[in-house]
């Protein structure tokens, strides 16, 4: 292709729409020098004129028919920031059939319609790049994809949800409880008016389950990720965490094994040593390990506009450049394989169980009698808060199977001198 600049269709004028216009025209001279050729915003699907006003937005670029971005030959990149997935994946799957490139934000998309997508790219020779779609301005789709394709990865292990990693951090630094530091995230504008997505761990689920079939070369959705959010994490679990010398955070865990691949994302105990440990407020971590590199981290903040922006316009640069070179698709999808995954019964963890119990002689005894017929082994046991009629147990276990644990509490759960089983949470990175 020998063109001085290379058209670009820019669906939505949102929050990163914004920042991926201010990058693509505020470094335009550095783009074209590293690309080898321009690249320009010729069309914008944007329903509100006020937002290209406040850009300085020639008008003319503006139309609210996205016919006018799929049927325009001189447009060879489309990009995708207007999140959801209808009518977005309409428009995402006219434009590859139409052979255009497309760059995506879009996890929700990719996760649920990922398979039909990469499909399409790969027979109309067109790329589909999303490197945006899973922790905003940190690179790891494209590590995982080209940097460290070398290896064979054995787990991922993140942060991937700004959220609630700002909740839980200001749960742990001031004592807060669950709902008042939700408020002040919403106030703040870091969890949405409905948090339900990145609260009940949804959001992360998404974002893992693209890391994984990258990762593992093996198609992984989700509804095969377990999911479990933060709401009844309490200020006092953080408490007991800080004694035992941990602390409590949202991970997605992503790891193959002899028998599948596990897939889950839920509040675990993690100690204060883990590098994940020190990954706070609204920043995201992925913590990735590999057979030949070992473990390596990828840090900073996984959210907001130009941090996501960048991902985004660094995969434009991506796509014009195999363009220009006339190798558009050459990193085609990488799930050629089809891997088990495994049921969450048979993980293997650590536990931190707490328990509220009457205060009488044996009913530790009757309690570890239940987990030793179950097989599970415990490790330490805390008594906390005696008032002379109940008492509080926090236990934490060794490793064990999740279904024995679960049977084991089923039938604690039972027993008369137990009045509730306050938390349970599982314990990773030992």
């Amino acid at each position: 292709m020998s063109v001085e600049n290379i058209q670009i269709g820019l669906l939505g004028l949102g929050t990163v729409g914004r920042g991926v216009y201010r990058i693509i025209t505020g470094n335009a001279d550095n783009i074209k020098r590293k690309v080898g050729v321009g690249v320009e915003i010729k069309k914008i699907l944007e329903k509100d004129t006020s937002k290209l006003r406040d850009l300085n937005i020639d008008l003319g670029k503006q139309t609210t028919e996205i016919e006018d971005i799929i049927d325009d030959p001189e447009i060879k990149i489309v990009v995708e920031v207007l999140g959801g997935i209808e009518p977005t994946m309409n428009y995402v799957t006219r434009a590859l059939e139409g052979g255009k490139s497309v760059v995506t934000a879009n996890k929700d998309m990719i996760a649920a319609h990922g398979k039909q997508l990469f499909a399409l790219s790969e027979a109309n020779q067109t790329d589909l790049l999303f490197e945006a779609s899973v922790a905003g301005g940190i690179p790891i789709i494209r590590p995982l994809k080209q940097c460290l394709a070398a290896n064979r990865i054995t787990q991922i292990i993140g942060i991937i949800n700004g959220t609630t990693n700002y909740m839980l951090t200001k749960m742990t630094e001031q004592g807060s409880d669950f709902e008042d530091v939700l408020r002040e995230a919403q106030a703040k504008g870091y969890a949405e008016a409905d948090p339900t997505a990145d609260i009940e761990g949804y959001d992360a689920a998404r974002k893992l389950a693209i890391l994984a079939s990258i990762a593992f070369n093996s198609r992984i959705v989700l509804d095969d990720v377990y999911v479990e959010g933060i709401t009844k994490i309490t200020s006092t679990d953080i408490a007991y965490a800080g004694e035992l010398n941990y602390i409590v955070k949202l991970l997605a865990i992503a790891k193959e094994t002899g028998d599948g691949i596990e897939v889950r994302v839920h509040p675990a105990l993690i100690p204060h040593s883990h590098p994940l440990a020190m990954v706070n407020d609204v920043y995201n971590a992925i913590y990735v390990t590999g057979d030949a590199v070992g473990d390596t981290m990828f840090y900073g903040r996984g959210a907001g506009e130009m941090p996501t922006a960048s991902a985004v316009v660094a995969d434009v640069m991506d796509a014009a450049r195999n363009l220009l070179h006339n190798v558009p698709g050459i990193i085609s999808c990488t799930c050629y394989e089809n891997k088990p995954v495994k049921d969450m019964g048979a993980t293997e963890v650590k536990y931190y169980v707490r328990l509220n119990v009457t205060d009488k002689p044996g009913v530790l005894a009757s309690i570890a009698y239940v987990f030793g017929d179950k097989e599970v082994s415990l490790a330490s046991v805390l008594q906390k808060h005696n008032d002379g009629n109940n008492a509080e147990i926090v236990l934490v276990t060794h490793k064990v199977r999740e279904k024995n644990m679960q049977e084991a509490l089923e039938t604690i759960k039972q027993l008369s001198s137990v009045n509730a089983i306050a938390n349970i949470i599982r314990v990773e990175g030992e």
